[in-house]
């Protein structure tokens, strides 16, 4: 009874011990929390944040100033982490493990500094101290100037590294201020005896001008540099801000390829124009809007339209009714119609497929070809052909008067050409051998003509010798010789060569008629089957 009394007692008392254990750590830590919660008089003028997560619950007023020191960037426990990183690298890797530890303490890379970190319950508590001896009250002004200090160091840095010359002026045209590019582009126009100074030597000569732009922002000017010594000239593109106390920040940007490139391009436009001028040709390219864009000189001989109107860059419609108007095109039958017709006209010029033969009232004849441009333009191509319209129709009409000429002779003719293909014949030919050459449109060589030939004639080596006669080059003879046909009347071959290899060949039947039966088509017995020639 007594042991089981003490057990009992023992049991009690111990439960006591943990209950008290417990409210006392419970209290432990709400006074914690509290505390991490709370600033004390002491700390009003040390730079104290108190986070959680990274919502700003609290903050000293030192410690806010020392927030708005500068741009505010992201959360609030980003931009601490970005103003104090500079000082404390790794800030940011070692608060990741304040909720392990509880408690961390990071010091400065110049040792000036530490920040001391505590963690409760989800609430942070960040205290940035000074380590040199002085009064809690520097500290903001010395962390404010640390961080703006970084700052500046961070742009100056960044400025030193731009490859373009920045400057700052006065209003009194004395800079102020300018990076690295711009001071080494001072150092090299200067004199090899002249020694640096400060302010530096104005390099650019802008114009006034350009900033009297009724306040808007002011354009940029193209301003050319030539080193001493040297006779290529540099440019630059100079762009201007204005600043709110009257100072002008300059940014200058080579440009000597772009330069470059547009002297190019102008001598190639130049290059362009002289050859469109000297041209026999008219152009008349209209842009995507169909306004006539570029017209050469040539153009105004051939339309006879005024330089006044082309000038004034004429719409399609409008150029179109001017030539119409001046007799240029082929009077329409129908004006609806041949306003349809000029539509179609731009849509295949579009698609580079328009070409037509404009027979003037005048006589002449224009051929005019639509052309795509890049970006919807069409270009339209006046060509003055009369001439080869002329020789063309001349031409034509020897070769009728020689064809008349040769049908109009009783002899059958034909003409191989060195190729011994068979470049004409006459409509006596025709009738003789029953095939008209004419109506072929393949070519017809001495093989196969010899083998038409077989069939109409008695077998004889006559062909043979034809065929190899009007392949052979070099000097030849004329000769002729007699050949019976199938219906028993003898025809005369007569082989002729012709300049540039040519050979005409010509048969002649005799005025005599042979007997009867021979007209009929029998053939004599002592003639055989006709064989044709082996090629």
């Amino acid at each position: 009874m007594l042991n089981t009394l003490v057990a009992l007692l023992l049991i009690v008392t111990a439960f006591l011990v943990a209950l008290a254990a417990l409210i006392a750590f419970g209290l432990v830590d709400k006074r914690r929390s509290s505390r991490l919660r709370q600033f004390s008089e002491s700390e009003r003028d040390a730079v104290v944040f108190i986070f959680e997560d990274e919502t700003l619950l609290d903050a000293t007023p030192a410690a806010r100033r020392f927030l708005e020191s500068s741009t505010h960037r992201g959360t609030s426990w980003t931009h601490l982490a970005a103003l104090v990183s500079p000082r404390f690298p790794k800030f940011n890797e070692r608060m990741h493990d304040l909720a392990e530890f509880g408690e961390l303490v990071l010091t400065s890379t110049d040792a000036t500094a530490r920040i001391k970190a505590e963690w409760h319950d989800g609430v942070a508590r960040i205290t940035i101290e000074n380590t040199e001896p002085g009064d809690h009250g520097r500290e903001l002004d010395s962390q404010s100037l640390a961080a703006m200090t970084q700052e500046l160091e961070s742009l100056r840095t960044n400025a030193d590294h731009t490859p373009y010359p920045l400057w700052r002026m006065a209003h009194g045209g004395v800079i102020t201020w300018c990076n690295a590019a711009y001071l080494d582009l001072a150092d090299s126009l200067r004199g090899s005896d002249d020694l640096p100074s400060w302010p530096p030597a104005t390099v650019f000569e802008l114009s006034d001008d350009a900033h009297d732009q009724g306040g808007q922002t002011p354009s940029p000017q193209r301003v050319a540099i030539c080193p001493p010594g040297q006779n290529t000239r540099h440019w630059f593109e100079v762009t201007t801000a204005e600043l709110e106390n009257g100072d002008r920040f300059h940014a200058a940007v080579p440009v000597d390829r772009l330069v470059r490139a547009e002297t190019a391009l102008d001598e190639f436009v130049t290059t362009l124009t002289k050859t469109f001028a000297s041209l026999p040709i008219g152009l008349a390219i209209f842009d995507r809007s169909r306004e006539l864009a570029l017209f050469n000189p040539a153009l105004m001989d051939l339309t006879v339209l005024p330089a006044e109107f082309l000038i004034s860059k004429p719409s399609l419609s409008a150029f179109l009714d001017k030539l119409r108007e001046a007799r240029i095109m082929p009077e329409p039958k129908d004006y609806r119609s041949w306003r349809h017709q000029m539509s179609d006209l731009v849509a295949a010029a579009q698609n580079g497929t328009y070409e037509e033969t404009w027979a003037l009232p005048t006589g002449q004849t224009y051929r005019v070809t639509g052309r795509p441009h890049p970006d919807g333009a069409v270009a339209l191509l006046f060509e003055d052909i009369s001439a080869e319209i002329s020789v063309t129709r001349r031409f034509r009409a020897e070769l009728e008067t020689g064809q008349a000429a040769l049908d109009a002779l009783p002899q059958a003719v034909a003409v191989f050409s060195a190729g011994g293909v068979l470049a004409i014949s006459n409509a006596a030919y025709a009738d003789l051998w029953g095939n008209d050459p004419s109506t072929s449109l393949d070519d017809i060589t001495i093989l196969d003509t010899v083998k038409r030939w077989q069939m109409k004639t008695a077998p004889n080596a006559i062909w043979d010798q034809v065929r190899r006669f009007v392949s052979q080059s070099g000097p030849r003879e004329r000769w002729h010789a007699h050949v019976p046909m199938t219906n028993g009347q003898m025809l005369e071959c007569r082989v002729q060569p012709l300049a540039r290899g040519a050979t005409m060949i010509s048969f002649v039947l005799p005025q005599t008629q042979l007997t009867p039966r021979q007209d009929a088509g029998e053939v004599p017995d002592r003639w055989t089957e006709p064989t044709t020639i082996e090629a």
